[in-house]
């Protein structure tokens, strides 16, 4: 058998068959139940993987109603249980009729204490080997959203939501700090809408000089302006049934933000030196590091302000991405992410990073986000002529005196969800490894990842 105390829950209401089941199963965590109540209630209180259930229960111990009452509620809020069935009446028309309802096994009493064992062991296995394949058929399967590395539920969330908006034309705005991947986020909603054959545009508000952020957005006619040798199509033009990605939009001059506002209500240009008014349909998507709407005020709008009218019409939808040091786990998947690219780009050879550097991934606050991530392991990848990555090439501050997080005896005063998920991160997702290092079994270990909801997909 397998390590680790197994749980089994036992619908009987013999008292001396409790008793002799007691003493079969001396080595298994043994719930009873004697009626269809009392084991209602266990099933909705433990993630079960074996039940053994005798058909006939109080109020009708001489029939078989109770049981199968009870054999329909299991299947049906817990579908991947091992449900073996005992009955002592009419032994093979219950059997057919129990395996048909979804039951394991099925024997008949008087109980055979050998046959039961070993019933019971070949349960649990099969339970432990189809939730094994359940698990690597979910890790096989491609990422939620193109390009993105996560494992937090925070990301998830985000997730989630550009999965549900991105079919729709509504406008985006996506809030969070510099590096935390709004562009990534943007190209995604884009990838999963409809407009994903047509173009995907992006301009940055704050890199183009206030003299030439209208000509950029809005093109120009030939002969507009001293250099104007040729009409040219603004960026909104050019996006003509796609997206129009606006990053940093909290930059844009407020003279400018009214002509923007303007496009949004109307859905026509005019490009500069034009007289012409030019129908476009796009999908605006934004995205800025400033809380915008903490800078409007009530419609009177001084130097470096943001219009109100604007924000509303740019944020039907807002997604705060969450910063870096806020994603459990999430910096070492990404840095063995990066460190594989860059070792490939650069010819480098197999390089993997040491003890020291792991922890310090795992405890610095990456202020730069994944950004800074990225160009620090760039730069250690080019500039290292070892094997091994050392924190030292990463040129962050790690104190070599903290705790390691990947022993969950040896940190009780932490969370135990928070810990798994960098463990996982550390092991690259491989789950003999993981378990290895929280020092548990793997059924315990599968076990943990369904009490705290920890899709190893991710």
């Amino acid at each position: 058998m397998t390590e680790g105390i197994r749980k089994i829950l036992i619908i009987e209401d013999d008292e001396g068959l409790q008793r002799q089941y007691k003493w079969n199963f001396d080595n298994y965590d043994i719930i009873f139940a004697g009626d269809r109540e009392q084991a209602l209630d266990y099933i909705n209180r433990y993630d079960l993987k074996v039940v053994l259930l005798d058909l006939g229960l109080p109020p009708d111990p001489d029939g078989t109603t109770e049981g199968f009452a009870i054999l329909n509620e299991i299947t049906q809020r817990q579908p991947n249980c091992k449900i073996i069935v005992a009955s002592g009446h009419e032994a093979r028309a219950s059997a057919i009729k129990a395996i048909s309802l979804g039951a394991y096994d099925f024997y008949q009493k008087p109980v055979d204490a050998d046959e039961i064992r070993f019933m019971v062991e070949r349960a649990f296995n099969l339970y432990d080997l189809e939730q094994e394949n359940r698990l690597l058929q979910k890790q096989q399967k491609a990422p939620r959203l193109r390009g993105l590395i996560s494992a937090c539920d925070k990301m998830e969330k985000v997730c989630a939501v550009i999965e549900r908006v991105a079919p729709t034309n509504v406008s985006v705005l996506l809030l969070g700090a510099s590096g935390t991947g709004k562009e990534l986020l943007a190209h995604s909603l884009h990838d999963l809408s409809e407009r994903s054959e047509k173009p995907f545009v992006a301009i940055n508000c704050g890199a183009i000089p206030e003299n030439l952020i209208e000509s950029e957005l809005f093109g120009f006619e030939k002969g507009a302006f001293t250099g104007a040798h040729k009409q040219v199509k603004g960026k909104i033009e050019m996006a003509e049934g796609g997206t129009l990605f606006l990053d940093e939009i909290g930059d844009l001059p407020l003279a400018m933000q009214v002509k923007l506002l303007r496009f949004l209500q109307e859905r026509i240009i005019e490009r500069i030196g034009g007289r012409k008014e030019i129908a476009v349909d796009v999908r605006v998507v934004s995205a800025t590091h400033q809380q915008l709407h903490n800078q409007s005020d009530g419609g009177v709008f001084q130097e470096n302000q943001f219009r109100e009218d604007l924000y509303y019409r740019l944020s039907e939808i807002v997604v705060n991405i969450p910063d870096l040091k806020d994603r459990d786990g999430d910096a070492l998947l990404l840095a063995h992410s990066f460190l594989n690219k860059y070792a490939n780009q650069y010819q480098k050879g197999a390089k993997t990073f040491d003890h020291k550097a792991v922890k310090a991934i795992g405890s610095y606050q990456w202020p730069g986000n994944v950004r800074e991530l990225e160009n620090r392991i760039k730069r250690a990848v080019i500039m290292s002529d070892n094997s091994k990555i050392s924190f030292k090439d990463l040129q962050i501050d790690y104190d070599d005196g903290q705790n390691d997080v990947m022993n969950l005896k040896e940190i009780k005063q932490i969370s135990e969800k928070s810990t798994i998920i960098k463990a996982l991160a550390q092991s690259k997702g491989n789950i003999s490894e993981t378990a290895r290092l929280l020092g548990i079994s793997r059924p315990t270990f599968y076990g943990l990842l369904k009490q705290y909801n920890i899709n190893i997909e991710k």
